[in-house]
């Protein structure tokens, strides 16, 4: 079956931490290899992407159906899953239904997220000036990785320092700021500039702790950064001219 024309509204973006929400089913069809996926309206699911693992949980009428994966594809949300009662009532077009997440997932993938962030201010307030580029925001070994390199009689220190800033600045606390803003302010609040895959014509979505600097993002993130709780540096290491620099935080 087709996807349905347009975008899903990505309804996180007006609230992150709404955990449960209605919507309007557009679509239920089986994919190839036999997957499920339900389309709506809107989601306050995020999906896999930004590197933020997705959410899971269930979306609910009259049927139940588990939401096990979420992707998105050319603006479009699919829900993937099962119904619990594989021989029971399913989902039909136009059927309104609630979105309920797995809090504990979204909290943790939130937090893990917001590290990320945080460790780029914090590698900037140590004299660290480089370009975010991959970030790794899953529970099994998060990392972040910088276009430059730290030399490698600093890497200990700069592990040490690292961690230090990110759990003073997580101790005197900062609440996050996130929306959607026109071009011109976006840049402004990211310091200036944005990355250049980011087209001037567009609205960005801004991720910004207190008074450090923003940054384009699509993510969910806490509400205070001291909810991040407390972050490790488990390792730097550099290799081919990038810095890699892993993290953890306290369950």
């Amino acid at each position: 079956m087709a996807a349905p024309a347009g975008p899903t509204r990505l309804a996180y973006f007006d609230d992150m931490w709404a955990l449960r929400a209605p919507a309007a089913v557009l679509s239920v069809h089986q994919e190839e290899g036999g997957r499920r996926a339900v389309v709506l309206d809107a989601t306050i699911f995020h999906p896999q992407g930004g590197g933020q693992p997705a959410d899971t949980g269930v979306i609910v009428s009259a049927a139940r159906f588990l939401v096990e994966d979420v992707r998105v594809k050319d603006g479009v949300v699919f829900h993937y899953g099962r119904f619990e009662d594989a021989d029971g009532e399913e989902l039909s077009q136009g059927q309104s239904v609630s979105m309920e997440i797995d809090a504990d997932r979204r909290k943790l993938n939130s937090r893990l997220h917001s590290a990320g962030h945080l460790l780029d201010s914090c590698m900037t307030n140590l004299g660290l000036h480089m370009e975010p580029g991959k970030g790794y925001h899953f529970p099994d070994g998060p990392f972040v990785e910088y276009k430059g390199v730290v030399p490698t009689d600093q890497l200990q220190d700069t592990k040490i320092q690292l961690e230090k800033e990110a759990n003073e600045l997580i101790s005197k606390g900062a609440k996050v700021l996130v929306s959607v803003f026109p071009y011109e302010e976006a840049a402004k609040l990211c310091g200036g500039a944005l990355p250049s895959y980011i087209s001037e014509d567009s609205t960005p979505r801004i991720v910004k702790f207190g008074d450090c600097p923003g940054c384009p993002c699509g993510g969910t993130h806490v509400a205070d950064i001291t909810d991040i709780g407390n972050l490790k540096v488990t390792n730097i290491r550099v290799k081919k001219g990038v810095t890699k620099v892993s993290y953890s935080i306290s369950p």
